[in-house]
């Protein structure tokens, strides 16, 4: 959606330099990824090994005209066609415009978290949903304190439906990105040990994780995870929850069967009194926990069976880590590049 410089330098509470006019539609963080000048706001943003504020120079040889920066340029003046908003923090000014985006959006919004899983939920959510909406959805893995705003501000006025993944590695984290997705439906894949140096436990992790979905209408998980069920217990969430179940036929969710065979798994299922089965072409236990939680979430959002069952044996795998490509002289390449955020 576009933006007037005016109203993006009011939602920002930003200095201004420059009084030119301007149209955003684009927001910039990597100066490797432009594609539309005119029409970009490149935040200068500073972290532990770059700082933004030395690709100046060349985004504006390139055709940028719009800078968020906490420094100006010491030669300001040679930018005469260019407006600097000049703020504290360019990260905090990133968050709360796409904070301000979201605001205008009264959709329903998927928020994803979890040690792990999360790309591959959101991308078979999309393969699932989007054939009967719009959906917009984070590119790759943008999924940190900098990805999230960037896939945030990629809702327009034909998004009927965002999924968004959001991954912390410390305390204190999630709050912001809890604030810029402001999910209305939450799932949690599961809790592991990625990005344990920096939290106490792993019950202080997932309870840190649970903080993106306290405004959420219903959160989904894994109901026979006695680690997750007790911190959402802990956790006080007022949302209504459909944990997932292979044991309890009193939770709403019921996986009755989960039968492997060759190169596909059989998945049999009662919701809401309603018997139902379908297939996946996966076997391994990670794809059949990542797929219950994408049932859930379609069944919520009232996806007739007979589409769900259609669209589940249609699922395509998605590259991830240690990926398997065949090489030149009958090597074998392992893909660990990572991440793509």
């Amino acid at each position: 959606m576009s933006s007037s410089i005016e109203n993006i330098v009011k939602a920002l509470g930003a200095k201004r330099f420059g009084d030119h006019n301007a149209q955003i539609d684009w927001i910039l963080t990597d100066s490797r990824s432009l594609c539309f000048p005119e029409e970009t706001l490149f935040f200068a943003l500073k972290t532990k090994r770059n700082d933004g504020h030395k690709y100046i120079p060349d985004l504006y040889e390139r055709g940028v005209r719009n800078f968020v920066v906490s420094e100006l340029p010491e030669n300001k003046e040679a930018y005469t066609a260019a407006n600097f908003l000049q703020l504290a923090n360019p990260l905090k000014g990133l968050q709360k415009l796409a904070e301000k985006h979201r605001e205008q959006f009264l959709i329903p919004v998927v928020g994803i978290t979890g040690s792990n899983g999360k790309t591959v939920v959101k991308e078979w959510l999309y393969q699932l949903l989007s054939p009967d909406r719009v959906v917009t959805r984070s590119p790759r893995s943008y999924n940190s304190q900098i990805g999230v705003p960037l896939s945030v501000w990629l809702m327009n006025e034909e998004t009927q439906l965002a999924i968004f993944e959001a991954g912390i590695s410390e305390m204190g984290e999630m709050e912001a990105l809890q604030s810029i997705i402001r999910p209305t439906i939450g799932i949690l894949t599961n809790i592991g040990g990625a990005h344990q140096e920096n939290f106490f436990s792993v019950q202080e992790k997932c309870m840190e994780k649970l903080t993106l979905f306290k405004d959420c209408d219903v959160v989904i998980y894994d109901g026979d995870n006695e680690l997750i069920s007790n911190c959402v217990a802990k956790s006080m969430l007022t949302a209504r929850e459909i944990a997932w179940s292979r044991t309890d036929i009193e939770r709403p969710l019921y996986i009755s069967r989960v039968t492997k065979k060759e190169d596909h798994t059989v998945i049999a299922y009662r919701y809401l009194n309603m018997d139902n089965t379908f297939c996946i072409p996966f076997i391994d236990d990670a794809s059949i926990e990542n797929v219950l939680n994408c049932l859930a979430a379609c069944l919520y959002l009232m996806t007739p069976a007979d589409q769900i069952t259609e669209r589940m044996a249609r699922l395509e795998p998605i590259a991830m880590r240690l990926e398997v490509k065949e090489g030149k002289n009958n090597c074998l390449l392992i893909n660990d590049s990572y991440n793509s955020d």
